[in-house]
């Protein structure tokens, strides 16, 4: 088994200025010890994790880190920095960088070891240890744990709770975990663990990382006062913590202000604050974070709000293609006249064509039906949880009665998710804690919204609905050009993102009532869309030398993706090299959005990609639009990329090799 780290991987004067070139300058040394195949395409993965969240820690540490299929033995390596480089740590620039490079497949052992190094680095004697080392072979050493320093606090986050006196101390337990599982994950549990023996807290850590996910005992968890989460992905099995009260924050909240944490988790159980979470989040959990937490309550406002608006689009989204692609089949099927037809439950001949047109007409007609409730629902949900479902749903029906459509339901949900959190916060009798969540917080929630969608705020918002509406209808020349720009510029920009779900949930939402104006938006909206892969795949087939191997592979997939109206697929592009790819992607995006609402195409289809041109008004011309786009975007981005490559050729012909940013060609 070779070792985490020798001293051919450390570097005490390393000279980079940027992150990465930083992580560039490491890689190589990875590259030249046989751990990395392919230095670009592991830079890209390192990328795409710093993408997610910045790695940089208070204390002037920066952890770069990732699993990737280009790493064949799990690696560290580190670098001093006298300057200091931008990590994204709150407190400035890190000295201390270690370059943690996991395989696909790593086993548990390597990971534990990653895992011990993620918790000494709370040790202050440790890191100060490193800044004094002058030998890169004892500084790898000191990594690898072959020369002690004397330790802050054990291995283990479980702590030493037996006080003096005899009383019991006051009990957490927590949970921590990041997207990969290696660094921040142990390093948040340290924290806390050191921050509850400080306060005489008693505080047992459940570490959800990539070295195995071991349960924390269940009589653990019912004797504790309270529950910190620190996570940024998904807490599994999240039932076992119910009716406890929650302290629910992002990862590096749990590194950075652990005292905090506790502070407010103690201030929580003092007023019998409890969380409501549902026995249906008893699973393992996707990762997927879309119901709330992961720092949602301590975030800035624009944050937490697009936090809670994304819950809602992520859960519609599936009634919007489910019920969309079963309507755009039965015109396929029926023609539009089909919507008019009776109904199947009298009316049904198994033999009729038009039968089986309108059966699928009504079954996607109901699914659309949801679409507001589903959407006020879970905005209500990703506020507050389980306990704002229901008056989530009913504001989102009513503000289907009061002809509020989708903008209704955006208000409906935040109201509902406010009033919960507001009912919430109100101190109870431990007796009536456990009816609080299924009882009485949707019966009084309800109301209060019911009373405010009814009386107070529907029709003002159904007046505003009713003014979108005719505006769209009227859209013509150069008023539609500039709305297609712009929903072009939010398709591409975040490819996925909240910008993108935006766009596209304001183009859906105008299907469930369609007009001449929303149809023209959903066709612009698609289009844009298609834009990014195809002009990724597109790039990667006319300039292959400008990509990595594993870049080309990713181009591939692109074509597919990108015909899909899958706009995801262009991510991996942006995350290796966002200030090229970007850009291109939002100017072909912007030309595409244009020429379909300059050329008057209609989409009836909320998804499909080119599987429902039938289905799109003037067709032949909304293709051309794509087409027009993945040009502009694929003509952008390879003179972009040829120009970065061709700088560093210049200034080594100048005699400038040296330069690390001359090599960075990930995130430039």
């Amino acid at each position: 088994m070779s070792e985490l780290i020798t001293a051919e991987l450390v570097d005490l004067d390393l000279s980079a200025t940027t992150k990465d070139a930083a992580a560039r300058s490491l890689g190589e040394r990875m590259v030249a010890a046989h751990r990395v195949t392919d230095l670009d395409g592991f830079l890209a993965d390192v990328a795409a994790r710093e993408a997610q969240m910045p790695t940089g820690l208070d204390g002037g540490i920066g952890i770069p880190h990732c699993r990737s299929e280009h790493v064949n033995a799990p690696t560290l390596a580190f670098g001093r920095s006298a300057a200091g480089i931008d990590f994204g740590a709150a407190d400035g620039p890190a000295d201390l960088i270690f370059l943690i490079a996991a395989p696909a497949g790593a086993d548990d052992d390597h990971l534990t070891i990653l895992s011990g190094l993620a918790r000494r680095l709370m040790d202050p004697e440790f890191t100060a240890a490193l800044r004094a080392g002058t030998d890169p072979a004892a500084v790898a050493a000191l990594i690898r744990g072959e020369e002690p320093t004397p330790e802050a606090g054990g291995t283990e986050p479980e702590t030493e709770t037996a006080e003096a006196d005899g009383s019991v101390p006051f009990r957490i337990v927590a949970v921590t975990s990041c997207p990969t599982g290696i660094a921040h994950t142990y390093m948040a549990a340290e924290s806390l663990a050191a921050a509850g023996r400080a306060e005489g807290v008693e505080v047992t850590v459940e570490t959800q990382g990539s070295a195995g996910f071991k349960k924390l005992d269940a009589g653990v968890i019912a004797a504790a006062d309270a529950v910190i989460w620190a996570h940024d992905v998904e807490v599994r099995e999240k039932a076992r913590f119910r009716n406890k009260p929650l302290v629910d924050v992002g990862v590096k909240a749990g590194i950075n202000r652990p005292a905090e944490l506790i502070a407010e988790a103690r201030r929580k159980a003092e007023r019998g604050e409890i969380a409501a979470v549902s026995e249906a989040d008893g699973g393992s959990g996707s990762g997927s974070g879309d119901g709330g937490g992961s720092g949602a309550d301590h975030a800035h406002f624009g944050v937490r709000l697009r936090t809670y608006l994304m819950s809602g689009v992520s859960y519609m989204v599936p009634f919007v293609a489910a019920g969309g692609l079963l309507i755009a089949l039965s015109f396929a099927i029926g023609g539009y006249e089909i919507a008019s037809a009776k109904s199947v439950a009298d009316h049904f001949v198994w033999g009729e064509a038009d039968s089986w047109a309108a059966l699928l007409n009504q079954i996607g007609s109901a699914a659309f039906a949801f679409l507001v409730p589903v959407l006020a629902g879970y905005i209500a949900y990703g506020m507050a949880d389980r306990p704002a479902l229901v008056p989530g749903f009913v504001g989102g029906s009513i503000a289907l009665t009061v002809n509020a459509g989708f903008l209704g339901g955006l208000v409906a949900g935040l109201l509902a998710g406010a009033v919960v959190m507001a009912i919430q916060r109100v101190p109870v009798h431990a007796t009536l804690r456990g009816i609080m969540p299924v009882l009485v917080i949707p019966l009084i929630a309800s109301a209060v919204v019911g009373f405010l969608m009814f009386i107070v705020v529907g029709k003002p918002i159904a007046s505003l609905q009713n003014a979108l509406t005719d505006w769209l209808n009227g859209l013509s020349g150069s008023n539609a050009v500039i709305l297609g720009v712009v929903l072009g510029l939010m398709m591409c920009f975040d490819m996925g993102g909240p910008l993108n779900k935006v766009a596209y949930a304001f183009a859906v939402g105008g299907l469930a009532d369609p007009t001449d104006g929303s149809l023209k938006v959903m066709a612009a909206v698609m289009a844009a869309g298609m834009v990014p892969p195809l002009a990724m795949a597109l790039a990667t087939t006319v300039r292959k030398k400008l990509f990595t191997k594993t870049e080309r592979e990713n181009g591939r997939a692109a074509w597919v993706l990108g015909a899909s109206f899958i706009t995801e697929g262009a991510i991996p592009f942006a995350a290796a090299d966002p200030l090229r790819v970007i850009p291109s992607v939002m100017a072909g995006g912007a030309v595409t959005g244009a020429l379909s609402m300059a050329f008057g195409a209609t989409l009836r289809a909320p998804h499909g990609g080119v599987f429902v041109v039938p289905l799109i008004g003037e067709p032949f011309l909304y293709l051309l639009a794509i087409a027009a786009g993945t040009l502009v975007a694929t003509a952008l981005v390879v003179l972009l990329k040829g120009a970065r490559r061709a700088a560093p050729d210049a200034a080594g012909e100048a005699g400038a090799t040296g330069s690390d940013d001359s090599r960075v060609t990930v995130a430039a």
